[in-house]
């Protein structure tokens, strides 16, 4: 798995989001760009699609902008990887969402299968289960220790 533009930006983006607490923290687009550092255009592409997913609520007009669907414990990284990026997998083989079988002769004996298939579940199991509110607890952590 790499994380691409697109993953990383919507992660950060929503990591920010989860800073700010249900309907009365509503960020913009442009606000959310310039603290992240993320070309405008492409942010509104990434919200968007996180909306579509259920990730994210808007609201419209004067001080309108994006905030959390959820509570940010109930979003995992995991599931906004796979919005964005889709399926976790290095190798199609060893994918839960979008499997392939492989090339190989014999794919349940497979050593380079079985190695990814253990990187995915690696991956999967931090992603799956760490929050925006651990992440946001850990970037308070460290805030407090290096301050």
């Amino acid at each position: 798995m790499r994380l691409s533009k697109r993953g990383e930006y919507g992660l950060r983006a929503m990591i920010e989001l989860a800073s700010h607490k249900g309907e009365n923290g509503v960020v913009q687009i442009r606000d959310l760009a310039e603290s992240q550092q993320i070309p405008a255009k492409f942010l509104e592409q990434i919200l968007l699609t996180l909306k579509n997913a259920g990730l994210l609520n808007s609201k419209l007009g004067a001080g309108g902008g994006y905030y959390l669907a959820r509570p940010p414990e109930e979003i995992t990284l995991g599931q906004i990887v796979r919005v964005l990026d889709g399926p976790l997998a290095p190798i199609r083989c060893v994918s839960q969402m979008a499997y392939e079988p492989c090339g190989c002769p014999d794919e349940k004996t497979c050593g380079l299968r079985l190695i990814m298939l253990d990187v995915r579940n690696a991956i999967a199991a931090i992603l799956d289960s760490t929050t925006l509110a651990d992440v946001s607890a850990r970037i308070e952590r460290v805030r407090q220790e290096s301050g």
